[in-house]
């Protein structure tokens, strides 16, 4: 019988924290412990993270980070996420506690300064898929256009255990263009949480028409007079943005990290995990813990 691929999930770390802090945070439950560190977006992180490892049965897991604001996004576009205020107070000894409690697990953190986690998501799929069935855990759906046959994205929904997993084909099915499009798709309408424009006057419908007929953007930009004049006109104003756009939208593939297989193996060193879990006071997690003694040691 031959053997099975081993499967690996990476995990958007920011996307996990930040989702379970504002979950609390909006009725003022912070979680607030005896040293007076606020812990709830760690203990929802936890919670997210064993309840996705319980539903997809991964053998090898990893986190990925940011790094801090400063990326090379940021160097060639000043505005890039300039509309997105300081972390707030009671989240901030949060993100250096939660890598500690990832690292209690046995499990890798991984990030680099300069990049986004998705760069450091996108680099380790491209590595991993010929040898491992990749998965890739977040709430953003720009990671989307990394989709392959051997890497699929599982999109947190509102709550716990509630996931959309994505494949190429109900990508297609939804979008009607392939996942790599999706990079020329946010070119053209950009991406306001990310705080850059794409091309003003173009929307989703339009650039996804765009796209099935031209295919990307050079292909657009090649055939500008068989455009309506208006599409036309928009695109020759914003040509710049445009490009400029279209590299802040793709994921660096090409990050220098490397994610070694066998460090990345899912085996929670238990008494370790715990004395971590009970040193922050993480209340309740522990009846987390049982769940499933193979990836317990």
């Amino acid at each position: 019988m031959e053997n099975q691929k081993p499967s690996l999930m990476l995990v958007d770390g920011m996307a996990l924290l930040f989702r379970a802090f504002y979950a609390t945070a909006v009725t003022g439950q912070f979680m607030i412990n005896s040293k007076g560190i606020p812990t709830n977006g760690i203990h929802g992180f936890v919670k997210h993270l064993f309840t996705a490892v319980s539903s997809f049965k991964p053998t090898h897991l990893a986190v990925c980070w940011d790094m801090g604001s400063k990326t090379f996004r940021t160097e060639i576009f000043a505005d890039y996420k300039g509309n997105r205020g300081e972390a707030p107070i009671e989240l901030i000894p949060q993100f250096d506690l939660v890598k500690e409690v990832v690292e209690s697990f046995d499990i890798p953190n991984i990030g680099l300064a300069g990049y986004e986690a998705d760069d450091c998501i996108g680099t380790i799929a491209q590595q991993m898929k010929g040898t491992a069935h990749v998965s890739i855990l977040t709430g953003d759906q720009d990671i989307l256009q990394l989709l392959d046959e051997d890497i699929s994205v599982i999109l947190l929904k509102k709550g716990y255990g509630n996931y959309l997993v994505h494949t190429p084909q109900t990508f297609f099915e939804d979008k009607g263009i392939m996942p790599r499009q999706m990079i020329d798709l946010k070119a053209l309408m950009g991406d306001p949480s990310d705080n850059y424009p794409g091309v003003k006057g173009i929307g989703e419908k339009t650039a996804l028409k765009l796209l099935k007929e031209f295919e990307h953007v050079e292909g657009i930009i090649s055939n500008l007079d068989r455009l309506s004049k208006s599409h036309k006109s928009k695109i020759e104003q914003d040509l710049d943005m445009l490009h400029l756009s279209r590299t802040l939208a793709e994921i660096k593939c090409d990050v220098p990290i490397t994610c070694q297989l066998d460090q990345a193996g899912l085996s929670i060193p238990r008494e370790r995990a715990l004395n971590k879990l009970k040193e922050v006071e993480l209340r309740g997690i522990q009846r987390l813990f049982p769940l499933d003694e193979a990836i317990i040691s």
